[in-house]
């Protein structure tokens, strides 16, 4: 067994813990949620390049895709066909709000047990489709799924976790979203070829973890928080004796306690967030979530097998490429694994907006040079180029904002606005990934290469804030985030005066 680990940082408190395989078999259980929410990004995109799919949904898309020549950037522009894609989003954004309430009153192990029955019955709608509304309606139920997972998930790993090794284990969600992705582009390139069923193998795989967060999610533990918040607390303290591994639990248990306590005089938390004492952690976490989709990764991801066909691969090697940023994508999450909780949130994604930059102005470049919107290819090697420049942008992405965009909302907002704030982050990501899954087919049409130095602008907007206003957050306990991080930042901290006579009554 793994030594104790004792947190001392300053003034911060000191707790013992150990790595259990207990709390380890957790994280895999709860990470499938993410597992869930990956393959659906995943699959959306192979779905809708599948000729089959969308000779039975969308005739009209495949019409035009047979006379492809006539406009390589609009061949697949079809609002129906992007929402297809984009109506799960705009369900989990409607759905992680109730998913807020459910995570305080129920618990974070019930809210995922409801996310993965919406899952179930959405694949089961979604993979025996007959008609296109019978495909939407399981969609939006997959998104409501994907809102009560997203909502309950980090928070359950960032409670659970010791706080040495909380980014590592969060990033697990992170982790599995990518491993999601990867196992759906696999599915995709394998079931291109099964005719004419295909699509609907590829969309119902996904209730095989759906099934795993369902009834592994009866041999987790609800989180020592979560149950002292609900009032369970001598439940709650047995529970963190055996996630700890250890018997002497009591400054983290007291710490616990004492933030619960002042949770509980904060009656209406949603209230709460709108004083200024809550807007640092709000305001990031919602411009985090902006942020990581307008680095423009959701739109590689959703439609890669429609990307790669516009620049030149055909069908098959162009969900084959898919599948390598995939890959590229669930290895580069470890190296955020890795080095989250030495090197620190804020080097990584810095790092990451250079890459990123770099590599979506040279893709543009060579698109806007070489690709017109009519007879015009690129040649073989200039395609390698590009697909080389993807998987170097998914590096970027996979070990930052792809994780830390999830991680550092989860461990800022003190327990009293925890869910509730959570919840904007979660509601703000799904509406930004329902925008550009919605729209970017569309921007590629009119846009054409100019929507990589779209994003390529936004991805500098981000590096200058994060060098200016995200705070470090690396091995600080969650319940101390107020007095350690927001109090000693050169410009939040001048939203953080005295809150105690305003936590009453509010």
């Amino acid at each position: 067994m793994a030594p104790a680990v004792v947190i001392g940082n300053g003034n911060l408190p000191e707790f013992e813990g150990r790595i259990t395989i207990y709390v380890a078999v957790c994280v895999v259980i709860a990470a499938f949620g993410g597992l869930m929410f990956g393959y659906d990004i995943g699959i959306s995109g192979g779905v809708t390049a599948m000729d089959d799919f969308l000779k039975m949904f969308f005739p009209a898309v495949y019409e035009r895709k047979q006379h492809a020549h006539e406009n390589n950037y609009c061949k697949y522009d079809n609002q129906y066909l992007q929402l297809f894609t984009s109506s799960l989003y705009l369900a989990a954004l409607v759905a992680s709000f109730v998913a807020s309430k459910v995570c305080s009153k129920y618990g974070r192990k019930p809210t995922m047990q409801i996310a993965s029955v919406f899952f179930l019955i959405g694949v089961a709608l979604t993979a025996g489709g007959v008609n296109i509304e019978m495909v939407i309606i399981g969609r939006i139920l997959l998104g409501c799924g994907v809102g009560f997972a997203n909502q309950a998930v980090p928070l359950f790993l960032s409670e659970l976790a010791p706080t040495k090794i909380r980014g590592a284990l969060n990033i697990s969600f992170q982790l599995f979203i990518t491993i999601g992705i990867l196992i759906a582009n696999l599915v995709n390139y394998w079931a291109s070829n099964i005719h004419p069923y295909g699509w609907r193998i590829s969309l119902g795989l996904a209730g095989i973890p759906a099934l795993v967060l369902c009834f592994g999610s009866f041999a987790i533990c609800e989180t020592p928080t979560s149950l002292i918040e609900r009032n369970k607390v001598e439940k709650g303290r047995k529970i963190l004796r055996k996630i700890r591994g250890v018997d002497n639990v009591d400054d983290e248990f007291n710490s616990i306690v004492n933030a619960c306590e002042m949770a509980r005089q904060v009656k209406q938390p949603f209230r709460k967030l709108m004083k200024p004492a809550s807007r640092p952690p709000l305001v990031i976490a919602i411009l985090l979530q902006v942020f990581q989709q307008f680095t423009g990764i959701n739109a590689i991801m959703f439609y890669a097998p429609v990307l790669f066909q516009t620049v030149g691969f055909g069908s098959d090697a162009a969900l084959l490429s898919s599948v390598i940023t995939g890959a590229i994508n669930v290895l580069s999450t470890f190296v955020s694994i890795y080095l989250v909780d030495k090197a620190g949130r804020k080097i990584l994604l810095l790092e990451a907006c250079v890459q990123m930059l770099l590599t979506q102005g040279i893709i543009g470049g060579i698109l806007m040079k070489d690709l017109k919107a009519t007879d015009s290819y690129l040649s073989h090697g200039e395609a390698v180029f590009v697909v080389t420049l993807v998987c170097l942008f998914v590096m970027g992405f996979a070990w930052s904002w792809g994780p830390l965009g999830w991680l550092i909302p989860s461990e800022t907002f003190p327990l009293e606005t925890r869910t509730a704030g959570f919840a904007f982050a979660v509601s703000s990501n799904m509406l930004f990934t329902f925008i550009i899954a919605q729209a970017f087919l569309s921007m590629l049409c009119h846009m054409q290469a100019g929507i990589f130095f779209f994003f390529a602008a936004w991805i500098v907007v981000m590096g200058l804030f994060t060098w200016f206003l995200l705070p470090e957050t690396k091995g600080v306990p969650v319940d101390s985030m107020v007095e350690k991080v927001w109090k000693q930042h050169w410009f939040w901290s001048r939203f953080m005066g005295d809150d105690n006579d305003e936590v009453k009554g509010v």
